[in-house]
């Protein structure tokens, strides 16, 4: 089974899908993967840096991702850009890694963690789509406290996704994550023994 994860940020999804993986589920990163195509030598950094500039990079080639955010955070067409460029690559990967999962690992569950799945329209191309879930509220909060955010620097970051209230509505499973981890754990066992994972 082929499932989708998602939710917004600072609603818990790393935590949720860490735990899908701690349960046996096979699990598949696009903020890995995101992580990998923005290494030196790879074509992506190539293309953002020939398209935001030199400046993006720390003096050992590597990408300095404060400066690159500071650049797309603040501008919804320079995100675009951006995503323009990786996207495609980051969806290409984690599309072979899925194959090669079910193929050799048919039984298992295999989770695809995509902060933008919905923003992206990759919906369609799971069993189904899990949304990890806290109020807007919440997200703040975390937001601010784990990152010493102002609540300005957090909004303009929560408003660069989905409203995580459409992303509920779009789910075919909510975990909420807005109370004690220990609910959110029993929430994901329910998830697995429903589904014979467990």
């Amino acid at each position: 089974m082929n499932i989708g994860l998602t939710g917004g940020i600072a609603t818990g999804k790393s935590s949720v899908s860490a735990l899908l993986a701690s349960k046996g589920a096979l699990l598949i990163d696009a903020d890995v993967i995101a992580r990998e195509v923005m290494m030196p030598g790879h074509p992506v950094l190539a293309a953002a840096v020939q398209r935001f500039g030199q400046a993006i990079l720390n003096e050992d080639g590597t990408l300095d991702r404060k400066k690159l955010g500071s650049i797309v955070f603040q501008n919804p067409n320079e995100r675009k850009a951006l995503e323009a460029i990786t996207h495609p690559a980051i969806r290409q990967e984690m599309r072979e890694r899925a194959v090669a999962y079910e193929e050799t690992y048919p039984d298992k569950l295999v989770v695809s963690d995509i902060p933008l799945l919905f923003e992206s329209g990759l919906e369609k191309g799971f069993d189904e789509v899990v949304v990890v879930y806290v109020p807007r509220s919440v997200q703040r909060e975390r937001l601010m406290s784990r990152d010493g955010m102002t609540e300005e620097q957090a909004d303009a970051r929560i408003n660069a996704q989905m409203d995580i209230e459409h992303k509920k509505q779009r789910a075919d499973v909510v975990i909420d994550n807005s109370g004690l981890w220990s609910e959110t754990e029993q929430q994901v066992i329910s998830f697995l023994h429903h589904k014979g994972l467990i």
